[in-house]
């Protein structure tokens, strides 16, 4: 079997790895998921949408990481660098980045 190296995939590593170490988001989501989590049911709701706009925060932050860099890109060659970005992204942040899957390209 021959496994083909992703074309941009040290591109999209180093941008994420500097969203991640350049952000405070992600430690603000951890936080938010854990008060929601353990919160008392009349509590529960708000800080569930607490937790939901820092999670749309990250996926927007991401979504324009991507945009911008696709925009450079012709069509066809943006197209296949947007999905080794939301692959990649999926994998290191997990349902942090299901906004991206819900924008339009």
């Amino acid at each position: 079997m021959i496994f083909r190296r992703a074309r941009f995939g040290d591109l999209v590593e180093r941008q994420l790895e500097l969203f991640a170490s350049e952000t405070e988001l992600l430690d603000e989501a951890a936080e938010a998921d854990a008060a929601w989590t353990s919160a008392d049911a009349d509590e529960t709701e708000e800080l569930y949408g607490d937790f939901q706009l820092v999670v749309d925060a990250i996926g927007e932050r991401l979504y324009d990481i991507r945009e911008t860099y696709a925009s450079t890109l012709d069509e066809s060659t943006a197209g296949t660098y947007r999905d080794e970005f939301d692959a990649a992204a999926r994998k290191r942040f997990g349902r942090y980045a299901s906004f991206l899957e819900e924008k339009e390209r």
